[in-house]
């Protein structure tokens, strides 16, 4: 899999790019956990994620917000690595102009991001939550939110406390138009130590292709 270093707002971000060699492919980008809690785009959640989308024929783009790895600049409380989540996307979008479909997939803090991509990224056409911090975080912004998605976690979660996500998904589902589907991994903590990768993995890779069959966001 190719390392690829593409211009962020802040200099250089490393990341690692994984492309189909059909040229409409769907393409789907992914946001690593908290910077400055030891997250890189090379956490098990993310690297799992990244293929689980490969798996499925999408075109993939995982990479480091500024300050983590050789991406240059530093961490920025989410502005930043918000805009860098951007121009991740921007490269993504450069290098595959007929891809079909466009998702986001983030993990706890990248869950956060991801969702804020989506707000104002309107190509977006799917979305993968995985352990929203949603109580710490105000996710508020999502009003409403413009595409359907799996907001997924786990029922031991410690990080990031199941009733506060269930809360966020409740909010959530009472807009139209868009479906958000829940699932909460029974003993699962954060991270979906194992066994609990499977089942997450699995959740997505079925979640993900029923979508792709739809036409509907």
């Amino acid at each position: 899999m190719p390392e690829v270093i593409f211009p962020g707002p802040e200099g250089r971000l490393e990341g690692r790019y994984h492309p189909q060699k059909a040229k409409d492919a769907p393409i789907a980008i992914l946001l690593h956990p908290h910077p400055q809690f030891g997250g890189t785009m090379n956490n098990r959640v993310v690297y799992n994620l990244h293929y689980a989308f490969y798996n499925m024929g999408f075109t993939v783009l995982r990479f480091n917000f500024r300050g983590v790895g050789r991406s240059q600049g530093e961490y920025d409380q989410g502005i930043g690595e918000l805009s860098d989540a951007a121009s991740a996307l921007d490269y993504l979008q450069t290098m595959n102009p007929n891809a079909k479909h466009c998702w986001v997939a983030g993990f706890s803090f990248g869950a956060w991001i991801g969702m804020q991509l989506l707000m104002r990224r309107p190509e977006i056409t799917g979305f993968i939550s995985v352990s929203p911090p949603a109580d710490r975080y105000d996710f508020s912004f999502l009003a409403p939110c413009p595409s359907s998605g799996l907001v997924i976690n786990g029922s031991n979660d410690r990080v990031a406390p199941p009733a506060d996500t269930t809360a966020l998904v409740n909010k959530l589902h009472e807009q139209k138009g868009i479906t958000i589907t829940h699932q909460e991994v029974e003993g699962a903590g954060h991270f979906f130590e194992d066994p609990h990768m499977d089942t997450l993995i699995g959740s997505v890779d079925t979640y993900v292709r029923r979508r792709l069959t739809e036409t509907t966001r």
